[in-house]
């Protein structure tokens, strides 16, 4: 499911790219939305066979695509209250709670490490990728005209030093392998860094009598950050102002506001074999790393409001991890023009999301249709992303003793694919390509692409485009208008100041004038 600006969005609501009656079974990796999000479609469009994943990705799954249900119904609802004011037809949701939950009696729980047979030629087997509780790397064996040959479909791996998490499986072998490359171009602040930072800007912030807001996914790095707050007081040999800084923290009520957050780290309960052992250590000794005093679970609307409505200096952790839906915007519109409170990010920001402009430096969001000046302190904390960076990437393909003969890049940035493609010519000299959506390759010995499937009504994506193009210049001439009544037109500019810029209004006036004609 595409996540961010309008032109991917739309893409969901696109025809499958395949016959859903050719599919024999799903195999899914993780959870994550942008993974499993469009299931219930598949389901709603009469896909009626096997969908195979790990258990807790399973039980993941049964709150996670309700939840995604949900946000459809409720968009689709906003959607159609304003076709209607305009005379238009109303439209379906992409697909509701209900069909997401009928679409769970496909799912097929299995455990990590064991080769599972799909049939007489094909056997799979789904590793530990430490991106989130879950998540697999999974290995596929087909065999073709007396020949087996392997691919191996990494998922999302996950950062080296995921708490709670055990680190990625490494794979002895592979015939050909099918890689992400979200942060392919880019390396992770360490582990050690990200705690301490993480504790100087929130005790920081708590000194000025403000609130940190977290806008954090709600499975996964939720329950991370819980850890790594609990974890730091074990932390031996600090100096006299990290202790105060320490104190201030466990002092201050941590409030999670998220109602999937509290289902999922229920989830994250009941699935403790999967933590690492250091985890399952602290666990055995009554010390639950997701417990500790302070921290206080939102379950109701009036609940999440109260949050606002408080002058109590405090630490809220909301989902969405983009800012696109749910709580997090209520606590955006009341923190984020308030210089005393910081805006604390600790996951990857999609282009075109909320979350990335603000990360981007903008001046000014719109936030449920109003303007909100972006006063606030705003982090951004790297070494919390779930997912694997250059370095680690790198290792991945390094751990093969037998080498891949070729590499498929997907599930990255282009700019970040194109480094990584290099790196990984430079430095193996194993072939690699970067697919686009819809195209079939031939694996065998020469790799080619066969086919592609042409995306439908490309146009109307550009079209897409362009109103967003126009939205975005609308918001900056409306800057420039504020700007200009601010400051340009007071009485220490000069007149040849306002002239130069009169002129390039003018100048601007007449591009667009050409634009129309």
């Amino acid at each position: 499911m595409y996540q961010g600006q309008a032109r991917e969005e739309i893409q969901n609501e696109a025809d499958f790219a395949f016959d859903i009656n050719e599919i024999d079974f799903v195999l899914l990796t993780h959870a994550h939305i942008d993974h499993s999000g469009r299931i219930p479609k598949l389901y709603k469009e009469g896909y009626r066979n096997k969908i195979i994943a790990t258990k807790a990705t399973c039980d993941l799954c049964s709150i996670m695509l309700p939840d995604s249900g949900h946000i459809q119904e409720v968009e689709i609802e906003w959607k159609n209250r304003k076709r209607l004011r305009e005379g238009k037809t109303e439209l379906p949701p992409l697909y509701t709670a209900e069909d997401a939950e009928k679409c769970m009696e496909l799912f097929v729980p299995v455990k990590y490490d064991e080769i599972i047979d799909i049939d007489e030629a094909i056997k799979v087997r789904f590793n530990d990728a430490g991106h989130m509780l879950g998540s697999a790397i999974i290995e596929v064996w087909i065999t073709e005209d007396g020949v087996t040959r392997k691919t191996v479909f990494t998922g999302d791996i996950g950062n080296n030093d995921i708490p709670l998490l055990d680190s990625p499986t490494m794979i002895e072998d592979t015939d050909y392998l099918v890689m992400e490359s979200t942060y392919g171009g880019r390396l992770h602040l360490r582990n050690d860094d990200k705690a301490s930072l993480f504790l100087k800007i929130v005790s920081e912030t708590l000194d000025k009598g403000g609130t940190v807001v977290i806008p954090s996914f709600a499975v996964g790095r939720t329950q991370e950050i819980l850890f790594e707050l609990d974890k730091l007081k074990d932390t031996e040999g600090q100096t006299e102002e990290f202790y105060r800084q320490y104190n201030k923290l466990m002092k201050a009520p941590v409030y999670v506001d998220s109602p999937l957050a509290i289902s999922a780290t229920e989830i994250f309960r009941e699935n403790m074999d999967l933590f690492e052992e250091e985890v399952k250590e602290r666990i055995q000794n009554g010390n639950n790393p997701l417990e500790f005093p302070g921290l206080k679970f939102t379950r109701t609307a009036d609940e999440s409001k109260a949050l606002n409505e408080s002058n109590e200096s405090s630490i809220i952790i909301s989902a969405s991890g983009m800012c696109e839906v749910g709580r997090i915007k209520h606590h955006l519109k009341h923190n984020l023009w308030n210089p005393n409170s910081t805006i604390l990010f600790v996951g990857y920001q999609a282009p075109g999301t909320l979350g990335r402009s603000i990360v981007e430096g903008a001046k000014k969001v719109k936030v449920f249709g109003e303007e909100i000046a972006v006063n606030a302190r705003i982090e951004y904390i790297e070494g919390y992303s779930g997912h694997a960076d250059q370095e680690w990437l790198m290792n991945f393909i390094y751990s093969f003793i037998k080498k891949p003969k070729h590499i498929f890049l997907v599930h990255g940035e282009p700019e970040g694919q194109l480094v990584l493609r290099d790196k990984i010519l430079a430095e193996t000299g194993i072939p690699v390509s970067i697919p686009n959506l819809g195209e079939t390759y031939k694996i065998d010995d020469n790799i080619e692409m066969v086919s592609r499937v042409d995306v439908k009504d490309k146009y109307k994506y550009v079209r897409l485009e362009i109103l967003e193009r126009l939205e975005a210049l609308r918001e900056d001439i409306e800057g420039m208008e504020a700007v200009i009544k601010e400051e340009k037109l007071t009485e220490n500019v000069q007149d040849e100041e306002i002239a130069k810029l009169n002129n390039k209004i003018k100048q601007l006036e007449e591009q667009i004038s050409n634009i129309m004609n």
